[in-house]
């Protein structure tokens, strides 16, 4: 019998390092050396500030950002309640949405301010995770904002609306219900009131007893396709869900989506892959068909398309840091320090571009295959994987070792926007402090971006263009954000 068990423990641990052989080594046995930060950019020392807000201990753990055109939004915020991760201490505290109008590219121009959450039911718990908003339709009418929320008992989504004319509050609107939310993750909107939704895990935290520690590490650790994503369409009038359908089954903790700006490609984080995985869409039937799979030098946390159409992933380039970031005791609410909030350890940070290539026709595909991409960066993601299929160009926009000096740095970062019509990139980390800015101070960039017009609207049919405009009177854009409490 002990023969027969230790015959099956070595099967599965080899089957396990075949499979997962590049994670293991990359992003667990071994810490990437780093630097303290870098930006692709330029000079972080000069280019960078840290944006957060007057109530210094709110701005915190903030898991993803999303702009909104008129205005930015971004965060979510989940330390004490925390359901992927853990720990699930306190889940009384609420979190909070903030917006961040980005006028001129300028973090001196733009002031922080966290949203009211206007008619949420007080009973309710707000332990929002991935949220998107859509863009305001240029008649001055609201815009739906749609916040995943891990409750205590369930995971919903919190349905809102953003008005243009109220910038300080989110209208409260329902809470959408469904058998299908079990571990609900990140969302990307094919319409209003119509969206793709992540689940990142089938065995949640929630489950009873020592089942809730052991299982969804099981899951995470030996990287069971037990994650989905899944296309709702619900009826905005009465909330109820008129459509559900199973579109993307069998992915490995599935984290970030984010849909094209074409709204053809689908792009979805395998986290405990360390890959991204694209899906061509049926516009009609929202249908999802594996199309390519890119393999990342970390682990990918939220993904997000620029207005050019390159995809900003963003992630954890060494879990055991995280892990212990994630377990470390919460700093006083009082702290003023510039040092990382969850006690004093520190998790990596990394953000890669993923720009799509023209067809080519190469004399040796092998050698291409095999070249050293992503030169510039400290530490080239190509020292750590292969060179991405032909169709796409990967390249480091941030990378970091996870520590601060003067106030600048960002350790576990989450999710990083860019936003090419004032070549701003913005950064927040799952257990960081504030949002890390970084900004290209140049007048004519700036007198550039003033007659760009852009849209983030990801779907067929009519969009919305923005021209850019810094004054007070006709804001540009802002993020939303969560920030965990």
């Amino acid at each position: 019998m002990l023969v027969r068990l230790l015959s099956a423990l070595t099967l599965a641990l080899a089957l396990l390092w075949y499979r997962s052989g590049r994670v293991l080594r990359a992003n667990v046995l071994s810490v990437p050396p780093l630097p303290q930060n870098y930006f692709q950019g330029g000079d972080w020392q000069t280019h960078c500030s840290l944006v957060t807000n007057d109530a210094h201990d709110e701005l915190r753990y903030c898991e993803d950002i999303t702009f909104w055109d008129h205005f930015d939004a971004n965060g979510t915020q989940t330390d004490r309640h925390n359901t992927v991760m853990g720990p699930l201490r306190d889940p009384a505290p609420r979190g909070h949405l903030f917006l961040y109008p980005a006028r001129s590219g300028k973090a001196a121009d733009s002031k922080l301010q966290k949203l009211k959450l206007v008619g949420h039911p007080p009973h309710h718990d707000f332990h929002p995770l991935g949220l998107e908003a859509a863009p305001s339709r240029g008649d001055g009418q609201p815009s739906n904002l749609f916040v995943v929320n891990h409750a205590r008992d369930a995971s919903t989504i919190e349905h809102f609306l953003l008005d243009p004319s109220r910038p300080d509050e989110a209208r409260y609107v329902r809470t959408l219900r469904s058998r299908w939310l079990v571990a609900p993750n990140a969302i990307a909107l094919t319409g209003p009131s119509s969206f793709y939704v992540s689940n990142d895990h089938l065995l949640t935290r929630r489950l009873p007893g020592p089942l809730g520690r052991v299982l969804p590490l099981l899951e995470t650790v030996l990287g069971l396709p037990l994650g989905w994503v899944a296309h709702f369409t619900i009826d905005e009038t009465t909330g109820s869900v008129l459509e559900h359908a199973l579109s993307a089954p069998g992915i490995p903790f599935a984290n970030g989506i984010s849909l094209s700006p074409d709204g053809r490609t689908l792009a979805v984080a395998s986290t405990s892959t360390a890959q991204l995985l694209f899906y061509m869409r049926d516009l009609s039937t929202n249908s999802l068909t594996h199309e390519d799979t890119v393999a990342l030098p970390f682990l990918p946390d939220n993904i997000g398309y620029d207005d050019t159409g390159a995809l900003l992933a963003t992630g954890h380039p060494h879990f055991p840091s995280l892990a212990a970031v994630a377990s470390s005791p919460s700093p006083s609410p009082s702290s003023s320090s510039s040092s990382p909030v969850s006690g004093d350890a520190t998790s990596p940070s990394w953000a890669v571009s993923l720009t799509h290539l023209p067809a080519m026709n190469l004399a040796n595909p092998t050698a291409f295959a095999k070249r050293i991409y992503d030169s510039r960066a400290p530490l080239s993601a190509s020292a750590l994987v292969p060179a991405a299929p032909m169709a796409y160009d990967v390249e480091t926009v941030f990378q970091s070792d996870g520590t601060s000096t003067n106030g600048i740095g960002m350790s576990s970062s989450s999710t990083a926007l860019r936003d090419p019509a004032t070549h701003s990139v913005y950064v927040v980390g799952l257990y960081g402090e504030g949002m890390l800015a970084w900004y290209e101070h140049s007048e004519a960039l700036l007198a550039i971006a003033k007659s760009l017009q852009v849209s983030r609207w990801a779907a067929p049919g009519p969009v919305r263009a923005t021209a850019f405009d810094d004054t007070e009177d006709s804001p540009w854009r802002a993020w939303a954000w969560y920030c965990r409490s």
